[in-house]
């Protein structure tokens, strides 16, 4: 590369110099550009520089239009015009001059021709089009320099509706004998397909022939055009693994020319690009993932220099190796690199361990734990973008637990922070965390108002509009929502009454929205002061007059509170004249409405709940107007597309011999949604993320207590592994959690070492960020996103799913969303409902062969709070009274005709009151599941007007007569019947229901209870052949791969496996060939699943597909317990 470097500094003063010989060494004195040069060099100020290049480009001007100047001297012209171009002056008259020397010279004065084009011209120019003409002809050449300056400009600029009259000589050139002809052609069309994609999807088969090339440059030109391609449609390029694999093997081992070497690395730019390609092609599949696990570990071993160049191609290996199917031995490396990159003392080594971590950090929450006081010392770090990028991996790891923590920190860095974008980036992210992670309303309030005062008016519109929008919207608990209404007036007067004129626009107009809303929940403040406190933010010089508008909208809702007249209406009459349209609109609507009560009930009504609106987008009611407008006489209407395309073509030349191309739009692949380096089905909701975690009064004091220790004075406390084991063990996973130690970690913990106090306040700064973190299993179902459950929840659209909480059994849980507890992160904690329900504890994940293994005691503890859900207690009876309650076998007597030679589940109780008793089955049909409510008197008198309601989200309930019972019989019995049909799967469907009755003494009583229903009962098995099962399988999107257990004590383990599954969960095996089999079920006819299972090392790899996106993970998941529980 440096006699690349050598030759060309060599051969440019040449090129420069018109008296010089080729080859001179240095400018002669005697050139013009020589002597432009030194006179720039020597002026002492601005203005005398501007003097002098005006009067070099008049004479430049003078000469270029002379018809006595040769090609000669026009070049010279022209290297000096790009100078003085350079130096920021416009020489627009010469453009046209630079496009006939590129026309007409000489092969040098062409070459300087086309530089100068390529420097003064940009794509959309109009003089652009001249050029074509001249590059077709260059094309065409046969002397090679023509031909190579041709598709350099072709390769930078080349107007886009003309790449059609060039694509056959470009494509044509991919034949040529010269490896350099084919390198610039092959790097044209990435260019074409930059511009317009669809004008090469044609020959898509001349770029493998060019990957295959054997020339190495052609071949990494090539590349280019694969990782835009493969960014697309990873999928139709899998058959190009191999060949990719055998390029990096070859690249890796030397064998390229040593020209593409770099400080003694081969090709590590080719490196790169072939790393970021095989990341594309094995996200999310294993058979191509294992075809590069050999040279992954040896890009690992080989890239050791200590040079910048090998950090690069470390870092992409790890990217790799997180973004593939996993592979524990690549994973501890990759591990250790990563390690060692944080740990460095070199601060651009330290920012690629941190780069590398935030990318990685989901996947293996565990090095984020190694490395935490490294991460806390980077938050004190001098230089500023350390400190941005610790912040970022922070944001990656927030949860309920550490999320005030974290925005404290975030708050810190942007208090002395100068960057805009640094600050608009931040406070979008703490604006992130503070809806989803917000322990109390205070606390979110209070981070909004910081958002909004440190971001200023460089915040992005969303911000407060997401902000207004969930006050408005609200939550489930009406109660809730008036509290944190409540508090944010109070919060807001009390800012109004301080120096308004310090905080920024846009949060002044969040202010003067909510007061206008929400100031009278605050009884003890009359509207009055409210107004005056408007006005006099209205009469500060600094309120623009978009924040004007805002407040008098305020004032107008505030005049309906019984509020005087005389400040609104003195406003009013101030504004009405003001030189601002939208001013002087606000202000007749403050006039107006203040002095017509009725009216402004109408326009701006409440206390009404915000319903969405209904938008008539093709403004239909102004079709009367508009065809009276046309039988007038007037224009049609026309899109903006189609006015600006009409404006430029009568501006443009007429293109029509070539057509106007039509680019499709290229999608991006999203990096951060990528595959979990581990198949581990259960997501962190069993490991016990989720505890009881509350702030008061958004204190960041550490609690301390249970945190078990893991550092010591040397350091991070790492897992000792027994030295005595001589039996194999497989390598412990990355995201193995911390609280799986060795008997050596317990030692130290027992042994207390005293800490300087330094030292332990880094230690509880480090246990109040990286706290959950541990345990915290961070993939769900075969890798998909986490989803993370959100302080505030938007209300409910069905009213019918919520209850009056009046009468609310203390004991009942209430509606919640069970059936997605192993698909959560965490579980919600609308799942308690009084301390005596206990909710799901800690459990210790091991994982061996792709599976997650649960100790015996904690699966009994996840079973024994799944039966409490299962069904609601009664009022007075403990728990395990209801559990070990048996059946009401005389029940069965009562199913109803049409039913009773059904498969039922068995009776069991739901809930129960002192004159009546609540039990429940369900009967499978063919096309629904019916829920068979038994409603029993225990009572020696007669109940009156029986009601029995029931809902669920994710199924459709219809009953079979919506009309009470209207008399129940002393010690009687009565069968309501719901048809169920699924809507959106899950794992458990919870429904949610209550009864009332009517008593002698004409009271109403209410009791609500929940009921529980697994995926398995909708299940039924789907009857096809083979031939529709292989239509079927290619035209379903939503696929799920995993490992389960084989029944290996069976002669056939595939067929005692499938027929297990058959049995249990009633699935339709449709054929076994070998060691491989298909399987199929659906929920309805529109809701099919298909199962692909094939013996694979001792495991049966099942894959599953369906249309349904939740469908494949929640039958996987029952395909498990089966397989556990046989």
């Amino acid at each position: 590369m440096s006699d690349v470097v050598e030759k060309t500094l060599t051969a440019l003063p040449s090129l420069l110099s018109l008296d010089s010989q080729p080859g001179s060494a240095k400018l002669s004195t005697n050139s013009k550009l020589g002597s432009l040069i030194r006179g720039i060099t020597e002026l002492t100020s601005k203005h005398e520089e501007e003097k002098l290049i005006q009067r070099e480009l008049s004479s430049i001007k003078e000469q270029v239009s002379s018809p006595n100047t040769t090609m000669r001297q026009m070049k010279e012209l022209m290297v000096r015009t790009i100078y003085c171009e350079m130096l920021g002056y416009e020489a627009t008259f010469s453009y046209i001059h630079a496009i006939k020397l590129a026309q007409q010279g000489n092969v040098l004065e062409k070459r300087v021709g086309y530089l100068a084009v390529s420097l003064f011209l940009n794509e959309s120019h109009e003089l652009l089009l001249l050029l074509v003409n001249t590059v077709l002809k260059d094309l065409q050449s046969t002397n090679l320099i023509e031909v190579c300056m041709a598709l350099t400009v072709v390769s930078q600029m080349f107007p886009k509706d003309m790449i059609p009259a060039i694509l056959p000589l470009v494509e044509e050139k991919l034949n040529h004998s010269k490896e350099i002809i084919r390198r610039k052609a092959v790097l044209a069309l990435y260019k074409f397909y930059l511009i317009a994609p669809n004008q090469v999807q044609h020959i898509h088969n001349r770029f493998r022939k060019a990957l295959c090339d054997k020339d190495p440059g052609v071949m990494s030109a090539s590349l280019h055009i694969y990782l835009q391609l493969i960014q697309e449609n990873p999928e139709s390029y899998k058959d190009l693994t191999a060949s990719f694999v055998t390029i990096l093997k070859q690249v890796v081992a030397g064998k390229l020319p040593m020209d593409f070497n770099y400080h003694s690395v081969p090709a590590p730019w080719l490196q790169i690009q072939l790393l970021r390609i095989l990341s594309l092609l094995g996200k999310s599949d294993q058979s191509t993932s294992e075809v590069m696990y050999e040279i992954l570990d040896e890009s690992l071993r080989r890239a050791e220099m200590n040079h910048n160049i090998t950090y690069a191609i470390l870092y992409e290996c790890v990217k790799c190796i997180y973004t593939i199917h996993p592979k524990s031995e690549l994973l501890e490396k990759a591990a250790k690199v990563i390690g060692n990159f944080v740990l460095s003392q070199r601060i651009n080594l330290k920012y690629l361990g941190l780069k590398a971590l935030t990318y990685v950090v989901h996947q293996d929450p565990r090095l984020a734990l190694q490395h935490q006081m490294t991460i806390i010392e980077c938050l004190d770090h001098p230089d500023v973008i350390i400190k941005r990028e610790t912040l970022e991996l922070l944001f990656r790891i927030t949860n309920d637990q550490n999320v005030t923590v974290i925005v404290e920190k975030m708050l810190d860095f942007m208090s002395i922070n100068k960057e805009d974008h640094t600050t608009a980036d931040l406070v979008g992210k703490v604006a992130e965390l503070a809806e989803k992670y917000a322990p109390d309303n205070e606390w979110f309030v209070e981070t909004m108002n910081t958002v909004f005062s440190v971001g200023g008016d460089t915040l992005q519109p969303d911000i407060p509009n997401s902000f207004l929008k969930l006050l408005s919207e609200g939550f489930d608990d009406e109660e809730e929502n008036k509290k944190l209404r409540l508090f944010a007036v109070n919060s807001y007067i009390s800012l109004l009454q301080g120096e308004p004129s310090k905080l920024p626009q846009r949060f002044l107009q969040a202010i003067c929205w909510v007061l206008g809303e929400y100031s009278h929940l605050r009884e003890d403040v009359e509207p009055d002061l409210v107004l005056r406190l408007l006005v006099k933010l209205l009469n500060i010089k600094s309120t623009s007059s978009e924040t004007k508008s805002w407040i008098l909208m305020a004032m107008t809702k505030l005049c309906s509170g019984g509020a005087p007249l005389s400040v609104p209406l003195e406003v009013s009459e101030t504004y009405s004249s003001s030189m601002d349209t939208m001013l002087r609109q606000r202000a007749q609507e403050l006039q107006y409405l203040s002095q017509n009560p009725e009216l402004q009930a109408r326009v701006l009504p409440r206390g009404v709940s915000q319903e969405p609106m209904e938008v008539d987008s093709s403004l239909s009611f102004l079709d009367g107007f508009v065809s009276e407008a046309l039988a007038a006489g007037a224009a049609p209407y026309k899109p903006p597309h189609q006015r600006q395309e009409e404006l430029s073509r009568s501006k443009a030349l007429s293109l029509e011999p070539y057509g106007l191309s039509l680019p499709i739009s290229m999608s991006s692949c999203s990096i951060a949604d990528r595959q979990s380096p581990t198949l581990l089905s259960v997501s962190s909701g069993l490991s016990g993320d989720r505890t009881d975690h509350s702030h008061k009064g958004g204190s960041t004091t550490l609690k301390l207590d249970g945190v078990r220790r893991v550092w010591g004075k040397e350091g991070y406390l790492a897992q000792r592994e027994s030295a005595e084991e001589t039996a194999p063990v497989e390598a412990p996973s990355p995201l193995q959690p911390l609280v799986q130690q060795g008997d050596g970690d317990a030692s130290y913990s027992q042994t207390p070492t005293p800490i300087p106090e330094c030292e332990q306040e880094k230690q509880q700064l480090a246990s109040s960020l990286f706290v959950g973190l541990a345990s915290q299993s961070s993939v769900c179902l075969m890798g998909k996103s986490e989803q993370t459950s959100q302080r505030f929840r938007r209300k409910l659209k069905d009213p019918a799913a919520s209850f009056p909480s009046s009468t609310q059994n203390p004991l009942v849980s209430p509606p919640s969303s069970v059936g997605h507890l192993l698909l959560d992160s965490s579980i919600s904690s609308d799942l308690i409902s009084s301390p005596e329900q206990t909710h799901l504890s800690s459990v210790d994940l091991t994982v061996a062969n792709g599976e997650v293994e649960l100790p015996d005691r904690d699966m009994k503890g996840i079973k024994s709070t799944l039966l409490r859900e299962d069904s609601a207690l009664a009022a007075g009876s403990s728990p395990h009274e209801e559990l070990d309650r048996p059946k009401d076998s005389c029940l069965t007597s009562h199913l109803p005709a049409e039913l009773s030679g059904l498969p039922h589940s068995e009776i069991t109780p739901l809930c129960t009151s002192p004159s009546l008793d609540l039990s429940s089955c369900h009967v499978q049909k063919d096309d629904s599941l019916v829920l068979l409510v038994f409603m029993k008197s225990s009572s020696d008198y007669d109940i009156q007007q029986i009601q029995v309601q029931v809902t669920c989200e994710e199924l459709e309930v219809s009953c079979v007569c919506d009309s009470p019972v209207e008399e129940l019989k002393s010690h009687g019995v009565v069968v309501c019947q719901y048809f169920l049909t699924v809507k959106s799967p899950s794992v458990y469907f919870v429904l949610s229901g209550m009864m009332s009755h009517q008593i002698p003494d004409n009271s109403l009583q209410e009791t609500q209870f929940s009921h529980r229903i697994p995926l398995t009962s909708f299940l039924r098995p789907l009857r096809l052949s083979t031939e529709e099962y292989g239509t079927m399988w290619l035209a379903f999107s939503h696929d799920t791969k995993q490992n389960l257990p084989l029944m290996m004590d069976a002669e056939e383990p595939l067929t005692a496996t499938l027929k297990v599954l058959k049995d249990k969960l009633q699935l339709h095996v449709v054929e076994i060939i070998g060691n491989e089999g298909i399987v199929a079920c659906c929920l309805r006819q529109d809701q099919p699943c298909l199962l692909h299972c094939r013996v694979h090392a001792g495991m049966l790899a099942v894959w599953l597909r369906s249309p349904i996106p939740e469908l494949p993970d929640c039958l996987l998941y029952h395909c498990q317990r089966a397989l556990q529980e046989s």
